[in-house]
């Protein structure tokens, strides 16, 4: 899992009749700093979230797995929204 945040939503008019109920989101992948890490890149939302939050998603082939269908032409789900990072190293 990965970490992004939420820049963007993408309007379709048409799109694959298995993501039909599913927002598709530009997110920003993000180091666990918070800083950017790459391009954006296009996310089918699995959990509503909004712009500006900060989200874990999946990629590849495992990208489906959230969605309740057998098969969608899917990259990347987004799976959770993210309510705390804690980077702090105990010893």
């Amino acid at each position: 899992m990965f970490l992004a945040e939420v820049i963007g939503t993408i309007w379709a008019t048409r799109k694959d009749g298995n993501l039909k109920n599913f927002k598709l989101q530009f997110i920003q992948p993000l180091t666990s700093q918070r800083e950017k890490s790459g391009a954006p890149i296009v996310a089918v939302d699995t959990v509503g979230a909004g712009v500006g939050e900060t989200v874990f998603y999946i990629t590849a082939a495992e990208a489906v797995i959230p969605l309740p269908v057998e098969m969608a032409p899917v990259d990347a789900s987004i799976v959770g929204i993210v309510d705390r990072i804690d980077n702090e190293i105990k010893s």
